[in-house]
């Protein structure tokens, strides 16, 4: 008994010196988070924005947005689009953008009949990062982080 708890001593220390560095990698982690969702959504926002009359047409047709009259839903998917990505590659009130375009995300496969299983699946993974955001925060590299460590005047975890 003794010597299994001998050899388990240094795996478990390894284990732990292990965790330790790779626990510094969670900063950077949410930043690509957070850019690389961003960035897909603000250029579908951009390709909405250079072709506005296909836009509305997209979604009086082709998306089948629930409740809302088709050219409201294109201008506040349109916003949406533009703004939350901005705020969220920012860092600004990061749990709010994400929160806010993992719903227009919802809505985005709700809306399509349609969906292959390739945009399907990059729409799940879009979704997972951003309530990595949401759960997680902007991570070190957000300017909330500097925000909440003004305001608060201490350092933030």
């Amino acid at each position: 008994m003794n010597t299994l708890k001998q050899r388990l001593i240094p795996i478990s220390q390894l284990y732990i010196a292990i965790s330790s560095k790779i626990s510094l990698l969670e900063p950077v982690a949410l930043l690509a988070a957070r850019f690389y969702v961003g960035w897909a959504f603000f250029a579908s926002g951009l390709t909405k924005l250079r072709d506005w009359d296909s836009t509305l047409m997209l979604f009086e047709y082709e998306y089948q947005v629930p409740i809302l009259p088709f050219e409201l839903a294109a201008y506040l998917g349109t916003a949406a689009e533009i703004i939350l990505p901005l705020l969220l590659m920012a860092g600004i009130a990061s749990r709010f953008s994400a929160l806010g375009l993992f719903f227009v995300n919802i809505v985005a496969v709700i809306s399509l009949e349609d969906i292959a299983a390739a945009a399907f699946a990059e729409h799940v993974l879009w979704g997972t990062l951003l309530l990595q955001v949401v759960i997680f925060s902007g991570g070190r590299f957000a300017l909330d982080r500097l925000a909440e460590e003004k305001l608060f005047n201490a350092k933030v975890k």
